[in-house]
């Protein structure tokens, strides 16, 4: 205890020293740190949605519609495999309805023919089952139905890739720190700080944006009624009200290709200009070349933009959607359509927004719950173990340092279960120096030397505080991996303050008594 070996006082002064300098940004404005060398440290800890004020959304990937386009991909499938060039198999009624997909053989003795052509559509999955199991009766009635596990799978899939369309069009909006994650099944949690403008967000997070091209049946009447021809469907116009467009359903050219989509104007109106990528380009100028003079329909979301005539070939693989837009209109579109279609139309489930003046005010809250507890609790370690409780004063004030140091640099987002963390470990930062004093006190009436009393206080106690930390760390652990949101910014603040004020307790506490009885070499301590 008289000697502090030299690379821990390196080890822990760099340590404060980190903590202080990457907290010193949180007590500045954004714009002081603009101007700031790139060089120095500017991360800030990010305001949650209950501090900052936003918008909170809870939204369900629609799982019919999912094993709809699961099942309408099958029946294309067979369709295919059943069409091969030369020698096609005769069926009839190929359908899907209650999750199977069926048809009927025209001739039973193809039986063994049609396993083989199918047998391409069931593949083994992971657990060693098939993803569709296949059956024949005696009347040439086949049958396909996809397993529970491969509908579990398509869905997990499906909300993974909305996930990730979510968050691409989210950061197009400019929102800073959104947090976006799943939860459960099928749902997707959004919590959007700083949004003034939800509606707005919930247009763009709702919106499918699946963008298709077709060509317009010219033998079905244009209204709003009419017969329609097989292999063609009647969809409304989304501008025009009350008109529809019978349209067939082969897709020329799908959104998938799309490179990109920027809003602009064409003869002073907003319009949108598209550009496809190498096979989009390709398949746009074979379809605009083989249809010269025909109307060519813009499907978004089974919606017609617009159905302008070809004119000429279009070879170099931009376009302009044009539709009566505002401007506004225009340049979320081109959002939309940058960001990618979504697999499955999202549904909204919960809904709240949070007032600026509420986040305001719980941070006021936050202050003076902390200010009271820090201040309480300096208070009382000074009452109760005089310049020992100075000591681990500034051993609290530097874990305070240390949590703001952490929370800046992973660029953790503070809530107000967060805060709740931080002034939950103000009262355990003195824990430790209270076990560590006790202990101390214990060891002087024994008739131990300051020195020896000191030594052996730090040493007996050291157990204890382990202990007790670790069993802290593994609840909060715990609720870190199990919960979500709120739960999970107390558990990263808990777990912060626990490791932070284990260091500032064992290691920056001992190294100031340590200087402190090297520089006095007391005879008796009155702690």
């Amino acid at each position: 205890m008289n000697r502090f070996p030299t690379w821990k006082i390196i080890v822990v002064a760099l340590v404060c020293a980190f903590g202080v300098i990457y907290t010193l940004p949180n007590l500045v404005s954004k714009a002081t740190l603009d101007g700031l060398p790139d060089w120095l440290p500017t991360k800030q800890v990010n305001l949650g949605l209950d501090l900052q004020g936003g918008s909170h959304l809870l939204l369900q990937v629609d799982a019919s519609a999912v094993k709809t386009k699961m099942m309408d991909s099958l029946v294309d499938g067979v369709r295919d495999s059943l069409r091969q060039q030369g020698d096609n198999i005769g069926y009839r009624d190929l359908r899907h309805a209650d999750g199977v997909v069926s048809f009927t053989l025209r001739d039973p003795a193809d039986e063994e023919k049609v396993r083989e052509r199918l047998s391409s559509l069931s593949n083994i999955m992971p657990n060693g089952q098939r993803d569709v199991v296949i059956s024949i009766d005696d009347g040439g009635k086949v049958t396909l139905t996809p397993s529970e596990a491969a509908i579990k799978a398509r869905l997990s899939a499906a909300v993974d890739q909305s996930i990730e369309i979510v968050r691409r069009r989210v950061d197009e909006t400019g929102v800073n720190e959104p947090a976006i994650q799943r939860q459960g099944t099928d749902r997707i949690l959004v919590q959007l700080p700083g949004v003034d403008d939800p509606d707005r967000i919930k247009r763009l997070l709702g919106e499918t944006a699946q963008l298709t091209f077709h060509l317009v049946d010219l033998s079905a009447n244009v209204g709003a009624t009419g017969n329609v021809p097989p292999g063609s469907k009647r969809l409304p116009s989304l501008n025009e009200q009350g008109r529809s467009y019978v349209i067939k359903n082969r897709i020329m050219v799908s959104g998938e290709n799309l490179e990109d989509a920027q809003a602009t104007f064409q003869n002073g109106q907003p319009v949108v200009s598209i550009r496809f990528d190498g096979l989009g380009a390709k398949q746009f100028g074979r379809a605009t070349s083989e249809n010269v003079g025909k109307p060519f329909a813009i499907v978004l979301d089974d919606k017609v933009v617009s159905a302008p005539r070809i004119n000429e070939p279009i070879l170099g693989g931009a376009a302009v959607i044009s539709g009566g837009f505002n401007v506004a209109g225009a340049q979320d579109l081109a959002l939309l359509l940058r960001a990618g279609a979504l697999p499955a139309p999202l549904n909204i489930l919960e809904e709240r927004s949070v007032g600026p003046d509420l986040g305001a005010d719980s941070i006021a809250a936050g202050e003076v719950a902390g200010v009271i507890g820090i201040v309480a609790v300096a208070v009382f370690m000074i009452a109760a173990y005089g310049l020992f409780g100075i000591i681990a004063d500034v051993a609290l004030a530097m874990n305070i340092f240390l949590i703001m140091a952490v929370l800046s640099v992973l660029g953790a987002t503070l809530t107000l279960p967060g805060i709740a963390g931080i002034v939950l470990t103000i009262g355990m930062a003195v824990d430790a120096n209270v076990l560590i004093f006790e202990r101390i006190r214990e060891e002087i009436r024994t008739g131990k030397s300051p020195f020896n009393a000191v030594e052996s206080g730090f040493s007996r106690a050291f157990t204890t505080i382990i202990d007790a930390n670790v069993t802290t760390g593994i609840a909060a652990l715990i609720l870190f991996i199990m919960g979500s949101g709120p739960v999970k910014g107390f558990a990263v603040t808990l777990l912060i303050g626990i490791i932070s004020s284990m260091f500032t307790a064992i290691m920056l506490s001992r190294m100031l008594i340590s200087f402190w009885m090297q520089r006095k070499r007391p005879k008796t301590l009155e702690i």
